[in-house]
C-alpha cells in the first residue's frame, strides 16, 4: 500500500517506510492512497486482540506477522482482557481507555508502536539505530517512554512543556527506568515543543547522523491507526449489551487537543463503521471548536493552562489530515498550512467547511463548568471522571440537548481521575490538602475508587531527568545526546 504525504511533496512510500518516517520530508503527514477495505461486522465480531489485527493489517499490509505484534503489544500490560472497557452512565456509555500500564489513552496506541517500528524496521533491513522523538502536552511522553523502554535498536527522547503538566503526569516522566530513554523539560507551552520537534526533523534532513528519526507523536501513522480499534470494541460492547443492534448509527464525544484521537474515529467511519457524529470536545483552548463552528483556524491568542493540560493546544497536528481527507487535494492543504505557519491563521472555503460540520460537532468547557461535571456525576452516578472526560461529557450534553439526536452515545474516558487528583478532589467536594500524590489518597479514601497501581508509588520513585532547556535549544539537546555514546546503546 502506498502512502502519500498530505503536501503532495514528497515521494510515495510504502506502509513500512511510512511508519519509521512518522513525518514526510516536506513536512507533511502519511495518508493512504485509498482507504483499505475491511469487513467492518466481522471485525465487530472479533474479539479485541483480532480486531486490532484487521484493522492494522489493513492499513499496514507492508508489516507482517501482525496477530503476532498485537500479542505482543498487549497481552498481560492492560487491567482487563477487553483491553478498553464500556460502562454505562446514566445515559450515556463511557469507553475507558485508562485501563493500560499508564492510566491514559496514549497506551493503546503507544504500546503497539514499538512493535509496528521493529517490525518495520527488520522489513527495510534497517540497521541504522532509530532515535524517537516526542512533544508531550502530559500522556503521550510516559506511554511513549513506557512502550519504547530496552526495545532494542531504539532511543526515545520525550520534551514537555515545563510547568504545563500535572505532578503525577511530570513524575511519570522523570522516574522513567531504561537504559534507552531520555527526558527534558522546555520552558514555554506544549505548541513550543511540538513545534521544536518538528523543527528538529526538517534541521536534520540531508545530515550524516548516527540515527534515524522517527516520532511517537500522532502524526506518525502507525501510532494513529491503533487508535481505531476501540472505536469498534465500543461498538461491539453496545451490540453485546442489547443497546443497539447491527448497523444502528453511534455518537461519539471526544475530548481532544492534537486531533488524532477523534481523527481516528472518522478513519473508523471511512471503514463503514455506522459512525453517526464526532462531538469534538475542548477546553478553554478552543481553536478546533472554533474551526468547525465557523471554517476559521486561529492560533494568534494565548495559550491558557487548564484543569485539563493534555488539551492545552493551539497548533493541533492532525487537523491537517482532516482536511486532505475531505479536500482530496494536497495543494489546497499546504497552502493552509503555510498560511498557520507565517500568520497564525487561515480559513476554509464554505463547501469544505460544510463537509466538517457534515461529520463533526463541536463544544468547549471552562475549568468550573468541568468541575461542574465531574460532581454531578459522581453524585447522580457514582462514577468518576477526570477532567478531560468531563469536557467529552459536557460537549455531549449540550449536543443532545441542542440538536434532539438521541441516538447512542459514547463518552471516551482518556484518562485516569487520579493523574488529575486536585482538581477532581475539589469537583466532588473533598477537601484539597497537599501534594497530588496526598490527594491521591485523599481521593481513595473518599471514592473508595482504586489508585491504580502503576500511580500508587510514584512518590517514592527516584527522579532520574530533571533537564530544562529553552526551544531553541533543543537542536543541540538531541545532537549532544546522540554525540555523547548513548546511540551505541540503542
Amino acid at each position: 500500500m502506498q502512502y502519500h504525504s498530505t503536501r503532495g511533496r514528497a515521494p510515495a512510500v510504502d506502509s513500512a517506510q511510512a511508519v519509521l518516517d512518522g513525518l514526510a520530508p516536506d513536512g507533511g503527514l502519511y495518508l493512504p492512497e485509498t482507504m483499505p477495505v475491511l469487513d467492518w461486522q466481522a471485525c465487530v465480531r472479533s474479539q479485541p486482540l483480532e480486531m486490532a489485527e484487521q484493522i492494522l493489517s489493513a492499513f499496514l499490509p507492508d508489516i507482517p506477522d501482525m496477530g503476532e505484534l498485537v500479542r505482543r503489544a498487549y497481552q498481560g500490560k492492560f487491567e482487563a482482557e477487553a483491553l478498553t472497557p464500556t460502562v454505562p452512565v446514566g445515559d450515556f456509555t463511557v469507553l475507558e481507555l485508562f485501563r493500560g500500564p499508564t492510566s491514559a489513552f496514549k497506551d493503546v496506541a503507544l504500546s503497539m508502536l514499538p512493535q509496528l517500528m521493529t517490525a518495520a524496521r527488520r522489513v527495510k533491513g534497517l540497521r541504522q539505530p532509530l532515535l524517537i522523538l516526542t512533544a508531550t502536552s502530559g500522556d503521550t511522553g510516559k506511554a511513549a517512554l513506557e512502550g519504547f523502554r530496552d526495545v532494542p535498536g531504539t532511543h526515545v527522547c520525550v520534551f514537555y512543556p515545563d510547568g504545563g503538566v500535572s505532578q503525577v503526569q511530570r513524575r511519570q516522566m522523570v522516574s522513567q527506568q531504561g537504559q534507552n530513554v531520555t527526558v527534558c523539560a522546555v520552558r514555554g507551552n506544549f505548541d513550543d515543543a511540538q513545534t521544536g520537534v518538528k523543527e528538529i526533523f526538517s534541521a536534520c534532513q540531508g545530515r550524516a547522523l548516527p540515527f534515524r528519526l522517527s516520532s511517537a507523536n500522532s502524526i506518525n501513522i502507525g501510532r494513529l491507526v491503533p487508535q481505531i480499534t476501540y472505536y469498534f470494541k465500543a461498538y461491539r460492547d453496545l451490540l453485546d449489551s442489547g443497546r443497539i443492534r447491527m448497523g444502528d448509527t453511534v455518537n461519539f464525544s471526544v475530548p481532544t487537543g492534537n486531533f488524532g484521537d477523534i481523527l481516528a474515529g472518522f478513519l473508523a467511519k471511512q471503514l463503514s463503521l455506522p459512525v453517526g457524529r464526532l462531538i469534538c470536545a475542548s477546553n478553554a483552548n478552543h481553536v478546533l471548536t472554533d474551526l468547525i463552528r465557523t471554517g476559521v483556524y486561529d492560533r494568534r491568542r494565548p495559550l491558557h493552562k487548564t484543569a485539563s493540560p493534555s488539551m492545552d493546544i493551539l497548533v493541533s497536528s492532525n487537523l491537517e489530515r482532516l482536511l486532505f481527507l475531505l479536500s482530496g487535494e494536497p495543494a489546497p492543504v499546504a497552502g493552509w498550512m503555510a498560511q498557520l505557519s507565517q500568520d497564525g491563521c487561515y480559513t476554509l472555503p464554505q463547501p469544505l467547511l460544510a463537509q466538517v460540520q457534515a461529520h463533526f460537532w463541536a463544544d468547549w468547557c471552562n475549568d468550573a463548568q468541568g468541575a461542574e461535571v465531574i460532581g454531578r456525576v459522581w453524585r447522580q452516578y457514582g462514577y468518576l471522571c477526570d477532567t478531560h472526560t468531563a469536557a467529552g461529557w459536557f460537549a455531549a450534553e449540550n449536543y443532545v440537548n441542542q440538536t434532539g439526536d438521541t441516538r447512542p452515545m459514547v463518552v471516551l474516558s482518556t484518562a485516569s481521575p487520579y493523574k488529575f487528583p486536585g482538581a477532581v478532589l475539589s469537583a466532588i467536594g473533598g477537601g484539597v490538602q497537599g501534594d497530588e500524590f496526598s490527594q491521591m489518597a485523599l481521593l481513595e479514601t473518599l471514592t473508595g475508587v482504586n489508585i491504580p497501581k502503576n500511580l500508587a508509588g510514584l512518590r517514592e520513585m527516584p527522579q532520574r531527568h530533571t533537564g530544562v532547556i529553552a526551544r531553541d535549544e533543543m537542536l543541540e539537546f538531541v545532537l549532544a545526546l546522540c554525540g555523547s555514546g548513548k546511540e551505541e546503546t540503542l
